[in-house]
């Protein structure tokens, strides 16, 4: 921070111990932390406002930018005086047409067909199988495996 090296620091160390004294060094550096947090406490209050401030200084200066932009834009893209309609009141019946040619939307989905909607199939069979599901078939139990009987080890069996 300062540039100084440890032996410089080794050299201030023996000369505070010689003048302050073994006794009252502990309380001298106790008194140095203090100060020293405080004054790093001040400097970085100080440092958070001019970094608030450039901030903010920073923040008018885009703002201003972006209105200019935002200006020069909306005259670029600028409607004729007349290109719009009067829509102050007089004629607001009904739409305003855009296009006298135009003559309305095609429809989206064509008209259904009697064909269409009716099921393939006697309508009995049809209205039989929505009405009932399948019936299930229960499963089938498996058969237990009689449990393996393992060899005595030493080769003499037991009678029962």
């Amino acid at each position: 921070m300062f540039g100084i090296d440890s032996l410089e620091l080794l050299a201030i160390a023996l000369v505070a111990l010689l003048v302050i004294g073994p006794k009252d060094l502990p309380k001298a550096m106790r008194w140095l932390g203090q100060w020293t947090g405080k004054a790093r406490a001040m400097s970085r209050h100080l440092r958070t406002g001019f970094d608030a401030m450039m901030r903010e200084a920073e923040l008018e200066e885009m703002q201003k930018i972006w209105a200019q932009q935002n200006e020069a834009i909306m005259k670029a893209t600028a409607l004729p005086e007349n290109a719009l309609p009067d829509l102050s009141g007089a004629n607001l019946a009904g739409p305003v047409p855009l296009d006298p040619a135009f003559q309305g939307w095609p429809d989206p989905l064509p008209p259904e067909t009697p064909a269409e909607t009716q099921p393939s199939g006697p309508p009995a069979e049809a209205a039989a199988s929505a009405a009932a599901p399948a019936a299930k078939t229960p499963r089938k139990s498996r058969a237990k495996k009689p449990a393996a009987t393992q060899p005595d080890p030493s080769g003499t069996a037991e009678a029962p």
